[in-house]
């Protein structure tokens, strides 16, 4: 029984760690910093995964997940100059959304129709085309945006005014719901963020250290 509740708890915390690590990489791009391409690959990719055997499937492996698990410490943890503003807003954001769009049957039911499309598109086009990341934004844009309060990102003008950082910002969302959906599935609820912090932060700090020994298969 023990080992089934950690295999559940893992589950979780991998589908926060998703969570984080499209919050994280939409500051990356907004702000103009170098962002992580195999980060970014593998939270699009997740959209689009949605028959997985388990968890680990959503994102390919868990090394996949390193930004994710690096954010969600950095945010957890007592050392408030390792801590982002932004990417906590992002976080809370994604999770409010979440929770307005899973309670709208109708609302989740257009958006696997819509992910379905995309689906069937990549036998045409890869995913990571410009125009597929362009169909995924416009997912983001059609469906979510309008469930709640417009999640305003912040960064330079000048980058967000350009149509390929906003699709790539707007999928980044889209993939960040997906993992919140997901989280919310496994059971994860917005109160264990609070009152299971250090079960949080030693779990993400075991995948860390897991993600050092082993060896980095790309998509």
């Amino acid at each position: 029984m023990q080992n089934i509740i950690n295999q559940k708890h893992f589950a979780q915390h991998l589908a926060l760690a998703g969570v984080c690590q499209a919050a994280a990489l939409v500051k990356q791009i907004a702000r103009g910093e170098q962002f992580d391409a195999l980060a970014f690959q593998t939270s699009i990719n997740s959209i689009v995964v949605t028959e997985p055997q388990d968890t680990e499937q959503v994102f390919g492996q868990l090394s996949h997940l390193e930004l994710g698990f690096t954010t969600l410490f950095n945010q957890l943890s007592h050392q408030t100059s390792n801590k982002n503003s932004e990417i906590t807003r992002y976080i809370a954001n994604l999770l409010g959304i979440e929770r307005k769009l899973s309670s709208n049957s109708t609302l989740m039911d257009e958006l696997g129709r819509r992910i379905s499309q995309i689906q069937r598109q990549q036998a045409h086009i890869d995913l990571f085309e410009h125009q597929m990341v362009s169909n995924l934004a416009s997912i983001y844009s059609d469906l979510i945006s309008p469930v709640g309060a417009k999640i305003q990102v912040a960064g330079n003008p000048a980058l967000l005014q350009q149509n390929d950082n906003q699709h790539k910002v707007r999928a980044l969302l889209l993939a960040g719901v997906r993992a919140a959906v997901l989280w919310r599935q496994l059971g994860g609820k917005r109160r264990h963020i609070l009152f299971k912090r250090q079960a949080i932060l030693s779990a993400a700090e075991q995948a860390l250290e897991q993600i050092k020994r082993t060896p980095l298969n790309p998509i």
